[in-house]
């Protein structure tokens, strides 16, 4: 009989190991793949924001002076910066047309982002001779049907700034054309929306004269962005603000942090939930070894001491699982860098073929602790509250 129960015993403990492994395999290759997404989505917006993006503290535009605009360049971190004015214009290609966002920029543009990375198809070309290109968002480009080999001409329109009331249409419009020359895809929120054209034909046709929306910043990989940051806030005062990339998408970074945080506390339930198997491993072995515990008592052994037995075993089984699935989990996740085995669904279709693994020492760390700490209060459940009757009982 003693013998069956030890054999159940080391089967339900052999379960617990196995499924504090499998939970925490879980939580490293599912974490991994998500920064993995993360890293990608942050990538491909920063081929579009800047590092850092000076705008008004008011209003849409404002004149930059040429004072501080020299000294600009001058800060110590600071690569390079480019004028940008944007606004919402309709464009109309034969006869389809869709609202989008108009956006000039000067000829640093492609020094300050990566743009010209993200083009597929045609290349970055918004000037040649007396004629104005333009490259557009992928998918304006497939709403509105362009066709870069085609000599057909983008329009566009948007309504005069200082134009008072007219029945006549054309003195309240404000009408300019434009070809394609190129299609870029970064995200759908970009690709839907923007249109890069040179600055200063968005500054006829928004009927501005020297004015922008905003100043982007490169800056030096080996400066520090917020060191820079302050720097050119100091520079250009309080009617100017100086975002860095967070601040440029800070919901967005923010809804992404959540959501990982969300998928870390559900599958950390999960691994709660596999713990359970502890609790029933150490209690039949608590009321296994009654007869054990007896002796330590009668040869001097404290209710702390005895307690401490118990709770290194329960604890052995989850290290030992947090281990075991830390080391198949990374090997999981290194296996997918190397080989791509596990390809998203409608490869072709999107910038990446498989699914993105990027693995953080913060994450490892973070369940590595988060195991053990389940695991301790796994095993302090069942010592303390199971073994007060048993170990009173052995007084007696």
């Amino acid at each position: 009989m003693a013998k069956k129960s030890h054999n159940a015993i080391n089967i339900i403990s052999s379960v617990s190991l196995v499924g504090v492994a499998v939970g925490t395999m879980a939580l490293i290759v599912v974490l991994s793949v998500f920064n993995g997404f993360d890293d990608l989505v942050r990538s491909l917006f920063n081929s579009f924001n800047p590092d850092l993006k000076v705008i008004p503290a008011t209003g849409k535009v404002f004149l930059p002076d040429t004072v501080y605009m020299d000294r600009l360049s001058e800060i110590d971190g600071v690569a390079d910066f480019s004028s940008v004015l944007e606004d919402k214009a309709l464009l109309k290609y034969d006869y389809r047309q869709t609202v989008a966002i108009v956006k000039g920029v000067d000829d640093h543009y492609l020094s300050v982002t990566g743009m010209d990375t993200m083009l597929t198809d045609g290349n970055f070309r918004l000037e040649k001779g007396d004629i104005d290109y333009t490259v557009v968002g992928q998918g304006i480009a497939i709403f509105l049907g362009i066709g870069l080999n085609m000599a057909t001409p983008i329009n566009v329109y948007v309504p005069k700034r200082l134009s008072t009331v007219s029945f006549n249409p054309d003195r309240a419009i404000n009408r300019k054309y434009l070809f394609p020359a190129g299609v870029f895809s970064i995200q759908q929120e970009f690709d839907a929306r923007y249109i890069i054209v040179p600055i200063d034909f968005a500054s006829q046709l928004l009927g501005y004269s020297g004015e922008v929306s905003a100043l982007e910043i490169k800056v030096k990989p080996s400066a520090r962005v917020k060191e820079v940051q302050k720097a050119v806030s100091d520079l250009l005062g309080p009617g100017l603000i100086v975002k860095n990339r967070y601040q440029q998408n800070e919901l967005f970074y923010k809804t992404m942090q959540t959501e990982k945080w969300a998928i870390f506390l559900i599958l950390a339930f999960i691994l709660i939930i596999a713990s359970f198997n502890v609790i029933g491993s150490l209690t039949m072995l608590i009321i296994e070894k009654k007869k054990d515990i007896g002796t330590l008592r009668n040869l001097g052994a404290s209710i702390p001491l005895i307690r401490k037995i118990f709770l290194l075993e329960g604890w052995l089984i989850s290290a030992s699982g947090a281990v075991s699935g830390l080391v198949l989990g990374l090997l999981i996740c290194w296996v997918q860098l190397q080989f791509e085995l596990v390809q998203l669904q409608g490869s072709g279709t999107f910038v990446i073929d498989a699914y993105p693994v990027s693995i953080k020492i913060t994450d490892i760390f973070a369940v590595f602790i988060t195991v053990l700490m389940i695991g301790f209060f796994a095993s302090w459940y069942p010592i303390r509250f199971i073994t007060r009757r048993l170990l009173v009982r052995v007084r007696q």
